[in-house]
């Protein structure tokens, strides 16, 4: 089954079929290769022609080339903002719900943007919506959806922290990955926080309940955020896996320990 494919190694071998019902809209991608291959402008006329809103295309279009550099990542950004305008001007509510269970991951990207950068919901209002993405199956989706609030949590870190160290509890490990990824102090491809870079110690109401999580995928996210905190307050670092290691000396708190201290052990 298509569900079931892994994907292309390279944009070049991705089959013209695949290809072109990434564009429409029609299927998720399977790997990054795919997920950079997408031609998002395609995507997105395509999207508005089947929803009839074609009028909206034009102003996302210029918003676009406005940019200063072009990358997927931009351009997501980019569109997702620029929907969000439309929507918001034209009163289309309904839209919203739509793109955000869209079978397209780059379109539910688009609508962690829609979200994430609501500024007429509370913060609390756009945490709870966005941990609709935040579990979402696809690896893009949860990538985006976390840069989608990452500078509003720059601004609102206390009332963030409160939230976020409820989420680090949660029993879906993608809900407590989010926790980790969204707030470390230099995170990948985004603003660094430069509170949590100064005093790393406010963050460890998330990072104790995940300092022996079983899953993989929060143990790489944790012990990244650590590492991020050792490069402007390692003595922080060292103790607190020092400290971690004395009192949970699991094989998942020592995974964490290792990538922690990366940068220090160089």
């Amino acid at each position: 089954m298509i569900e079931k494919r892994k994907g292309a190694r390279s944009i070049k071998d991705i089959p013209p079929d695949i290809l072109e019902q990434l564009n429409r809209g029609e299927i998720e991608t399977a790997n990054l290769t795919e997920w950079l291959a997408v031609d998002q402008k395609l995507l997105l006329e395509n999207l508005l022609q089947q929803s009839n809103r074609i009028e909206y295309l034009k102003p996302l279009l210029k918003r676009i080339d406005d940019l200063k550099k072009q990358t997927v990542n931009t351009v997501n950004e980019a569109i997702g903002t620029g929907l969000l305008d439309q929507l918001t001007k034209n009163n289309d509510h309904e839209f919203i719900e739509k793109l955000s269970i869209h079978q397209s991951d780059l379109v539910r990207c688009w609508a962690s943007y829609i979200i994430g950068r609501n500024n007429t919901l509370s913060l609390k209002e756009r945490f709870q919506k966005i941990q609709h993405f935040a579990s979402d199956q696809h690896f893009g989706v949860r990538e985006i959806c976390w840069m989608a609030v990452r500078s509003d949590i720059a601004k609102n870190l206390s009332e963030s922290i409160s939230v976020l160290s409820e989420w680090a509890i949660h029993e879906n490990q993608y809900i407590r990955r989010f926790a980790s990824e969204s707030t470390r102090p230099r995170g990948v491809w985004c603003e660094h926080i430069t509170e949590l870079k100064q005093n790393p110690g406010l963050g460890l109401n998330i990072l104790e309940p995940l300092r022996s999580d079983k899953s993989r995928y929060v143990q790489d996210s944790v012990g990244n955020w650590l590492n991020d905190a050792s490069k402007s307050q390692p003595e922080f670092v060292i103790e607190i896996c020092d400290e971690w290691l004395r009192e949970s000396g699991t094989k998942e708190t020592q995974y964490i320990i290792k990538k922690a201290l990366r940068t220090i052990r160089k």
